[in-house]
């Protein structure tokens, strides 16, 4: 499902609400099947900044449009919604299809793995359409890898920005682990009278 941007963003804060790039951890950000290796990392940036096509920006190899963005983030996020502007003569991807918490997938397993959500997109020249998610399954997300796998009949993809709003938890995933670790109750860090006559009896 698609909406159309359609306000003015000094009044909604869309600056702010599409902040999660600030989240994503850029050094380990990748793409199958990019061009120029590293390319990928120019695609995230401040809403202000979505039409800005003289810059930086993700291509795929010619003659083959799909591409596979794997995005990690610097600590869990829930997100709301996707937009993503493409290039002009059909180089814009026309699908998206997305994975969540899922590292190292590779174009076989993008194809024969159930996407969590996937979107069927319109060319965003303009940067105006934005994709809803479907938001109770887009919750805690470490990582997300978005699957393009065709465009609208260019020989090559183009995507200058991929934008995601939601919010971000502020707890890094190894700060999470820690703190289910140490709710979750160990039997042998608590006594009870049965221990104490000799016997043991599970902690509930």
């Amino acid at each position: 499902m698609s909406c159309t941007h359609d306000h003015s963003c000094e009044e909604h804060n869309c600056s702010s609400d599409w902040s999660l790039y600030k989240h994503i951890d850029l050094s380990k950000a990748s793409a199958l099947n990019e061009s120029v290796p590293g390319s990928v990392k120019s695609v995230f940036k401040a809403w202000e900044q979505r039409l800005e096509t003289s810059g930086d920006c993700l291509d795929s190899n010619d003659d083959d449009p799909e591409l596979l963005v794997f995005i990690p983030f610097t600590s869990d996020v829930k997100i709301k919604s996707i937009s993503v502007v493409g290039g002009a003569e059909g180089t814009s991807p026309s699908k998206m299809r997305a994975f969540i918490n899922h590292e190292g997938i590779d174009f076989s397993d993008a194809q024969n793995m159930q996407a969590v959500q996937e979107w069927e997109l319109a060319e965003n020249l303009q940067g105006v359409l934005e994709y809803q998610t479907k938001y109770s399954k887009f919750q805690s997300v470490a990582n997300l890898t978005l699957h393009f796998p065709a465009n609208f009949g260019g020989d090559t993809t183009r995507i200058y920005f991929i934008g995601l709003r939601g919010e971000a938890t502020q707890l890094k995933r190894d700060v999470v682990a820690t703190i289910v670790y140490e709710v979750m109750p160990n039997p042998s860090d608590h006594k009870t009278k049965s221990e104490a006559s000799g016997g043991f009896s599970p902690v509930e």
